[in-house]
């Protein structure tokens, strides 16, 4: 169950990389070509982020290198230290500014302040996003 788990996180990695990437060209493209807010693309985004989220949340309480790992020696270990603090941490943060920015794009009257809403957001979450990809043990790769 835990090999499927992690190839399935790693599937919809993808899958997440590929919507946030598509969400920020369109809203780009609309922000300089003043065109209307399209809420259904920065939806899209939004929705893989959290779909994602849930699987790793999911992923990090049944894994070992999960909750527990939590002691000195894990944490002078960079390998280890990252899949169990820095990696969930960085992508809870990541997933958060994305839900802020629909959020406040979402509420905002202003199609050229929604656009610009979301373009920032969601450029600082896939930007933390892919800094804390593990991508040296990536299971895609390996």
């Amino acid at each position: 169950m835990l090999t499927g788990m992690k190839h399935l996180h790693s599937t919809i990695a993808i899958v997440l990389l590929l919507t946030l990437v598509i969400a920020i060209v369109i809203t780009l493209g609309n922000l300089l070509g003043k065109k209307p807010y399209n809420r259904k693309v920065a939806l899209i985004g939004f929705i893989s982020a959290h779909v994602q989220l849930l699987i790793g949340l999911i992923l990090y309480f049944v894994s070992p290198l999960g909750i527990q790992s939590f002691s000195a020696e894990n944490m002078k270990n960079s390998l280890s230290r990252l899949y169990f603090l820095e990696h969930p941490l960085i992508m809870i943060i990541a997933i958060v500014l994305i839900t802020i920015g629909y959020s406040k794009a979402k509420k905002s009257n202003d199609a050229l302040k929604s656009n610009r809403t979301v373009v920032i957001f969601y450029v600082i979450g896939l930007l933390l996003i892919l800094s804390r990809i593990p991508w040296s043990t990536w299971s895609l790769f390996a």
